[in-house]
């Protein structure tokens, strides 16, 4: 029986016959083309098989990263509230930047944390700015700050706390944070397992 017989008399769905000058051939939904392929090629079901188990691997192992990942965070956002500064190591802000107003909220985190705005950091990083942004280059204790900040500037904003006043409560917080988690045991572990998964993912890419 040819395929066209067989959707004409089974009223078949996910498979199409097509036959002319440039649509020529059957076409199958993929749970359809695997089951038929796997019929016809042991070989083909082994590797589907095979291929199956490595996936579910791969993603209980994503999950207990970020299970992990996102233990580490909750620890640090704890030490964050309940620890106590010890010494600024964030940029000051200079009374232009309190005073001037940004275009984009983006660049009030950028400046409370990093302590110039994302043109400026293009300014003086041209090379670097062909490829990505300042956030791209910065470490992942930044990354987590800046998460934070943005939480408490989305607050502030709700609270309408004027552009100036928000940006030196920032800067403040972020001195704080950054001195308490600086050396961090979490942050490190954090870092490790950034490392972990992106050796597994350029492994993955050169198995494939």
């Amino acid at each position: 029986m040819s395929p066209t017989q067989w959707i004409k008399r089974t009223n078949a769905i996910g498979i199409i016959s097509k036959g002319g000058k440039y649509s020529i051939g059957t076409y199958a939904h993929p749970d359809i083309a695997f089951e038929f392929a796997s019929w016809l090629s042991p070989e083909f079901k082994l590797y589907l098989i095979t291929e199956f188990e490595r996936l579910k691997s791969n993603e209980a192992y994503q999950e207990k990263i970020d299970w992990q990942a996102n233990r580490l965070l909750s620890k640090l956002n704890y030490i964050v509230h309940t620890d106590s500064i010890k010494m600024n190591i964030v940029p000051e802000l200079t009374e232009g930047q309190k005073k001037y107003v940004y275009a984009e909220e983006a660049d009030v985190l950028n400046v409370a944390l990093f302590g110039m705005t994302a043109k400026e950091w293009r300014d003086k990083n041209p090379k670097l700015a062909k490829e990505g942004n300042m956030r791209d280059y910065t470490d992942l204790l930044h990354l987590v700050i800046l998460n934070n900040l943005q939480n408490t500037n989305a607050e502030l904003i709700e609270e309408k706390i004027p552009q100036n006043q928000r940006l030196i409560r920032l800067n403040k917080m972020a001195k704080r944070q950054m001195e308490i988690l600086k050396d961090n045991r979490n942050i490190k572990e954090l870092e490790t397992l950034q490392k972990q998964v992106r050796d597994d993912k350029l492994l993955i890419s050169d198995e494939n």
